[in-house]
């Protein structure tokens, strides 16, 4: 590869790595900056704006359950007028119908009547494994509980039902009231959770049981069942706020747990990573390819840019820029390349060396501009009249040098002369000066034994003899 090349793609390699550093650097960096916006900020956020609308869709509920709970008709009814059925219909049915609740109930303490506001459904029993709800729930020191069931009255949907106990002045247990929402419309809510905002929600117990979640396949039963979740070491202890990071399948989430003491639960907020990195990626390929597009043209343009600056140099070193032939830098390499080649094949070589005569008065009388004219139709004349295997060159100011392939000294002699006469009559060169332009030349041949300083010593002689001599003329060099 050559030099120049070589330079063009280490710059252009340089350029690609500085570009493509750069766009690493930025992507890594942005995607900490998410993260850390995730962590600090989205995502508490997040869960904030989640509890607001769980205090509006299921906390609701429980206060609208409290309410009934703590309701002096409900308690009077309960205590004094429980014979009369269709009050408490109407009152359940008018809540039910007012607050869009799935359901509401009531259990009596003292007749284990179950009202609805279709009316008096059944009476509990202790051994009915569809009431042990009631029972379990009658035993614990708790006033109100979440219970997701199913109702055998209310077809195969699964219920959240809200209970709260019911309690006269004395605190003595009067019964249980409370509402339902079909689990179906929770877990609609939850899964827009998770496709709009790509954020998983779960409601857990003190134990980490799932009371609370989107209905999906493989979903656990206890939260500390998911994978690696153990290793975080999850906290139900602390009612505030806390976040952590944990590893699923390989992928990194960020989870926050917040306390809703209404519902003496925890909301547990996980966020996947690549969710919320996947568009900055798409980028970063993007980016990536655009700055590989943009160096491949850059590259492109250097190269024709610099391999028509380098063809340009090399004709300004290798050739004369006044007459377009070859200099003499380059007439020596190629001399050195020929008489290695003479010498292998034994073929002849001449040179013809020749200077304008008196080219300082033309200079001197007409100007440099027409002496230059006359160098330039002297090199095309020169050119016109020799092979085209010859090969003519600028010797420097008004010398011209010929490599005669394939001739010897004879031959060179007749070609300089014929040369010679050319010029002397060339009615072009004769209207530049209004005088007849003439030359003098030397020539030699090239010997086995030649070195190059030996053959321009010669042939410079010859040159010398023939000004000497009275120029225009040819003189061969012994």
């Amino acid at each position: 590869m050559r030099f120049d090349y070589r330079i063009v793609f280490i710059i252009t390699g340089l350029l690609f790595t500085l570009s493509t550093s750069l766009t690493v650097v930025n992507y890594f960096v942005s995607v900490e900056n998410i993260r850390s916006q995730l962590k600090d900020s989205s995502l508490p956020l997040t869960v904030d704006n989640i509890y607001t609308v769980i205090q509006k869709q299921i906390i609701e509920p429980n206060l609208i359950s409290s309410m009934m709970a703590n309701d002096t008709f409900m308690k009077d009814w309960l205590s004094h007028e429980e014979g009369e059925t269709d009050k408490i219909v109407r009152y359940l049915d008018t809540i039910q119908n007012k607050y869009k609740m799935s359901t509401t109930f009531l259990v009596s303490e003292k007749t284990l009547n179950y009202y609805t506001a279709k009316g008096l459904i059944e009476k509990i029993k202790s051994g009915n494994p569809n009431n042990a709800w009631y029972f379990d729930f009658k035993n614990i020191p708790e006033v109100n509980e979440i219970n997701i069931d199913h109702n055998e009255f209310m077809g195969t949907s699964l219920f959240m039902f809200i209970n709260h106990k019911i309690f006269d002045e004395d605190f003595h247990l009067l019964g249980v009231i409370g509402v339902g929402l079909k689990t179906s419309y929770i877990d609609d809510m939850l899964k827009r959770f998770r496709q709009d905002y790509k954020f998983n929600v779960y409601f857990v117990d003190d134990f980490g049981q799932l009371v609370i979640s989107e209905k999906r396949e493989n979903s656990p039963s206890y939260l500390d069942k998911m994978p690696d979740l153990k290793q975080l070491g999850l906290s139900f202890v602390s009612n505030g706020s806390q976040i952590y990071e944990h590893t699923k399948n390989n992928d990194m989430y960020l989870l926050n747990r917040k306390y809703i003491p209404e519902l003496d639960l925890y909301l547990i907020v996980e966020a996947k990573i690549d969710d919320f990195t996947s568009k900055l990626e798409e980028t970063f390929y993007f980016n990536i390819a655009v700055t590989l597009l943009l160096t491949l043209i850059i590259t492109i343009i250097v190269l024709v840019y610099v391999r028509k600056m380098h063809r340009r140099l090399n004709d300004l070193a290798n050739n004369d820029v006044l007459t377009g032939l070859p200099n003499r830098r380059t007439f020596n390499d190629k001399l050195e390349y020929f008489l290695l080649l003479t010498k292998r094949n034994k073929s002849p070589l001449s040179i013809v060396f020749l200077d304008v005569d008196n080219f300082k008065n033309i200079n001197d009388s007409k100007g440099h501009d027409v002496g230059d004219k006359v160098l330039k139709e002297l090199a095309t004349l020169l050119n016109a009249t020799v092979r085209s295997s010859d090969f003519v060159a600028r010797w420097g100011g008004e010398e011209f040098i010929i490599m005669l392939v394939d001739t010897n000294v004879d031959n060179a002699s007749l070609i300089a002369e014929k040369l010679r006469s050319v010029i002397e009559s060339c009615e072009s060169l004769q209207s530049l000066v209004d005088f007849p332009v003439t030359a003098s030349f030397g020539i030699t041949s090239i010997k086995s034994d030649d070195h190059i300083d030996d053959i321009f010593k010669r042939v410079d002689s010859a040159l010398y003899q023939a000004k000497s001599e009275g120029k225009n003329r040819v003189i061969n060099a012994t």
